[in-house]
């Protein structure tokens, strides 16, 4: 079967996704829908926002379909209409089986780990939080169980020390969205070969689970490891970002964010969330091993900012300990 030709209905939600559907328009694939998140409300002022796979496949005149339930009548007959050969999936919600399912050549979800580590929602932040030096993207055929299914194809990348997760994001959308097309032409081509997840984890092959990112995942805790300690902050930045309090003398707590830090070990005692500056040019703040050297963050209702303009209105942070 001629991979131009076979009719690929695109499903996805953010930017992540948009680079993949882009990869297929302009190299030429039939995609005949794409399906979406309903437009919701984001930001201070809550204005109704579409997803950026909507705003790209408006621009392309792609028929779009934006569900509220995947169960519903009125989508499914709505998707079957579309009559799709293959279904591809980037960064969108789990699917029941009546829609996977549906298309002759199956469905296929692009995931940004090497399966069958980090399975979840959050598989970029928690390679970079467990100080990962590699990652990368896989595609395989999807099942009842979530990134569970037979792999297709893998692509290895490295993580860089001082990538984050918008710079390893990025990454991995680029050469996802050149796997997401080796995998359509295989597919079609029925030239691929599965391989079993359950096998590869027999071998001995390591797992590790990706959860959601909520508010606690993202305190910082100074009683540990400052390597550690960079590492979660580098696996949170810009978003969701980590955070710590600044406490005063008199128990006044100020909410700070972290975006960026260096790690300085050192062999003599350091009381863990003390903090050490010249008030000028340098903030530093102690880990069980050393210092945290703090180059970028965030007062609540501020704007993000380097350690020389924090420290220009923030005196005395020497007054202060980090909890």
């Amino acid at each position: 079967m001629d991979s131009k030709k076979i009719r690929i209905v695109f499903m996805g939600t953010p930017g992540f996704a948009v680079a993949s559907l882009q990869a297929l328009i302009e190299g030429g694939y039939n995609v005949v829908g794409v399906v979406t998140a309903p437009d919701k409300p984001a930001g201070r002022g809550q204005k109704i926002t579409a997803s950026a796979v909507k705003l790209y496949a408006q621009e392309k005149d792609i028929r779009i379909l934006q569900p509220e339930k995947l169960k519903s009548t009125e989508f499914i007959e709505e998707l079957q209409s579309l009559k799709a050969d293959l279904q591809v999936v980037v960064a969108f919600r789990m699917l029941p089986e009546i829609v996977w399912n549906m298309p002759p050549l199956g469905t296929f979800n692009l995931h940004a780990s090497l399966l069958p580590l980090y399975r979840g929602a959050a598989p970029i932040n928690w390679a970079i939080i467990n100080g990962e030096t590699q990652s990368g993207v896989t595609t395989f055929k999807l099942q009842h169980e979530i990134d569970t299914g037979n792999i297709i194809f893998q692509e290895k990348t490295s993580i860089g020390p001082y990538d984050n997760v918008e710079k390893l994001h990025d990454k991995l959308m680029k050469i996802g969205a050149q796997l997401v097309i080796k995998t359509v032409d295989a597919l079609a081509t029925e030239n691929v070969k599965f391989i079993s997840q359950d096998e590869l984890i027999a071998k001995g092959y390591e797992t590790k689970h990706a959860p959601k990112i909520f508010k606690d995942d993202c305190k910082i805790y100074w009683n540990n490891n400052g390597e550690k300690i960079r590492n979660l902050i580098r696996g949170l930045s810009p978003y969701p970002a980590a955070w710590t309090n600044l406490v005063a003398k008199d128990e006044k707590q100020t909410p700070l964010k972290i975006f960026r830090a260096d790690f300085e070990a050192v062999n003599y005692a350091i009381e863990p969330g003390s903090i050490y500056s010249d008030g000028k040019t340098f903030l530093k703040i102690g880990a069980n091993n050393g210092w945290l050297s703090i180059k970028e963050l965030q007062l609540s209702g501020k704007k993000r900012m380097n350690t020389e303009e924090f420290l220009r209105g923030f005196q005395h942070p020497e007054q202060y300990k980090a909890e």
